[in-house]
């Protein structure tokens, strides 16, 4: 009879640091990313935008240097918007998703931010579980909700800092 389950497989899994994206490290955040995309779960952004947005992101990095999540925050007038969020298939249910998202909290309140929003096309659980909660589009920042896809159908989420 074995004794791991599902519920402790983050013990199983090798450490990984939390840390900002660097500016060269635009073509990994468009890799990572690209398999959600595929999916439907993220939208299609250019490699463009990877570069020019890198200081956006944190990232989860793997011991050998591999980056295996990341998460964008984009400052606006005293609300961020998350973005881009994603964690490789092998490390879902590690941790590693809610240390991004806990990172992300602490960089928004240095920055004095006091709201959160957030889009999803999924179920929401991790923001939900970290007090994320459903808001109307026009509570957010209105450029960001300006360009949200009507087609995806993503419901946005919002969380006080």
């Amino acid at each position: 009879m074995s004794l791991r389950t599902t519920a402790t497989r983050w013990y199983d899994a090798p450490e990984f640091s939390v840390r900002p994206a660097r500016q060269d490290e635009g073509p990994e955040l468009a890799a990572l990313s690209r398999p959600f995309v595929r999916a439907g779960a993220l939208r299609e952004r250019p490699l463009s935008l990877y570069l020019s947005r890198a200081c956006d992101f944190l990232v989860a990095q793997a011991p050998d240097g591999t980056l295996e999540g990341c998460l964008g925050l984009r400052e606006h007038p005293a609300a961020g918007v998350l973005y881009n969020f994603c964690v490789a298939g092998h490390r879902q249910g590690t941790g590693m998703g809610a240390r991004l998202l806990l990172a992300a909290f602490a960089k928004a309140r240095g920055r004095s931010l006091t709201t959160l929003f957030t889009a999803t096309t999924g179920s929401g659980g991790l923001f939900l579980r970290h007090g994320f909660a459903p808001t109307h589009p026009s509570l957010a920042p209105t450029a960001w909700a300006r360009s949200l896809d009507p087609g995806r159908n993503a419901r946005v989420l919002s969380r006080a800092l």
